[in-house]
């Protein structure tokens, strides 16, 4: 990213939005692969993998009621996630399994990321639970084949546990997080919200031999001709054996650039 990002026109930005919506509805219309579509209550018997993100961050100059939104948002899509069973060879859509988010089905106005800001809209919010599913899914067998990732880094490290560009960014419909299972058993999806964070989990129906964990590597803060600086790089996961803890293999999963919207705390020297 050598260029100054471009700003896009408002309508500019309604015309792309327009045509990449309707793209996407007709990829829905003729789309021949198989999708998540049974729900079960009970749990399948052994746990892959789970995680769990603060429903509430003190970010600067965000007022603290798009947070408050973003739970009510956030509860009302893990009613329609979860218990999802991904059986094999088929396909998890994130927005296919939730639905558009409207005031008629009681969302809400919360935080969206929006050209290196925020701005609030219905259903603002919702990436937190993308990024969890996301995050969740690297360690587990199944494939992600549609991830998308945020063109801007908005906000501070401040609390940070997991590698930048780890997350997946939404919006609806074009916008999605879609995952494969590659697998001859099924997983199911478990997601809810306690009083302070949203917790995950992908079960299986049998155990899975092996864990995984995830890495990133040539991580860079560069500044540009442009005058801004810019935030690099790449993501692998490690695959082990469960029992030995033998290292079996190490494949890549992505990059990510992203142009940052906060000073970089740089050294001295």
């Amino acid at each position: 990213m050598q260029h100054r990002p471009v700003k896009r026109s408002f309508l500019r930005l309604q015309a792309g939005k327009w045509w990449y919506t309707n793209k996407r509805r007709v990829e829905w219309l003729f789309s021949a692969g198989k999708l998540a579509r049974i729900h079960n209550e009970l749990s399948l018997p052994y746990v892959v993998f789970t995680h769990a993100t603060p429903l509430m961050r003190q970010l600067r100059n965000v007022d603290m009621w798009l947070q408050t939104n973003k739970v009510i948002n956030l509860r009302l899509a893990a009613e329609k996630l979860n218990g999802i069973v991904l059986m094999p060879g088929e396909t998890f859509s994130y927005w296919r399994a939730i639905g558009k988010p409207t005031r008629r089905k009681g969302y809400v106005d919360g935080m969206i990321l929006f050209y290196g800001g925020y701005k609030h809209g219905i259903g603002g919010g919702l990436c937190q639970m993308s990024n969890l599913i996301y995050w969740m899914t690297l360690h587990t067998p199944l494939q992600v084949i549609e991830r998308h990732r945020h063109s801007y880094d908005v906000f501070p490290d401040a609390g940070r546990t997991q590698p930048f560009g780890s997350g997946a960014t939404c919006a609806y419909n074009y916008l999605d997080l879609q995952i494969h299972n590659p697998t001859r058993q099924p997983f199911q999806l478990i997601v809810g919200l306690t009083e302070d964070k949203l917790v995950g989990e992908w079960r299986s129906s049998l155990p899975v031999n092996y864990r995984y964990e995830v890495v990133e590597k040539d991580h860079r803060i560069e500044l540009k001709p442009w005058g801004g600086y810019v935030r690099s790089n790449t993501i692998y996961r490690r695959k082990y054996a469960l029992d030995e803890g033998e290292l079996l293999g190490e494949e890549f999963v992505t990059e990510n650039e992203a142009v940052m919207m906060y000073a970089p705390m740089l050294e001295t020297v």
